[in-house]
């Protein structure tokens, strides 16, 4: 678990989530800008994507919960990355894996509902 809890989490759908955490995707894609910047929780959401699905199985991803932090840097709507095909792309930097807390999920940034207390005692 980290020392500090991020208070913001951002959905995503796996393998989005690994790639993000394991596999050096720099970019989160989305439609619309955010002023957001720091770290923020990595939640898996619980629809896989259709094209990744035969990944998902074969690594048995977690879905429906938190799975990591990464901090964002900066929101741009241009960028060299292979990750990158906008309108909008969260930069995204120093990816840290965590176990996995069930935690459900909604669109845009959320604050988790997580009772941290028995997520560490049962640790």
């Amino acid at each position: 678990m980290p020392d500090i809890l991020p208070e913001l989490a951002l959905s995503v759908r796996q393998p989005w989530g690994h790639r993000i955490l394991f596999e050096g995707k720099d970019i989160e894609n989305r439609d619309r800008r955010t002023k957001v910047r720091g770290t923020i929780f990595v939640h898996s959401a619980l629809t896989i994507e259709e094209d990744g699905q035969e990944l998902a199985d074969r690594l048995r991803l977690p879905v429906g919960g938190l799975i990591g932090t990464v901090d964002i840097v900066d929101c741009v709507s241009e960028s060299d990355s292979e990750w990158f095909f906008g309108p909008y792309g969260y930069v995204l930097a120093n990816p840290r894996p965590m176990p996995f807390v069930q935690c459900r999920g909604m669109p845009g940034f959320f604050k988790p509902d997580v009772d941290w207390d028995s997520v560490r005692a049962a640790a």
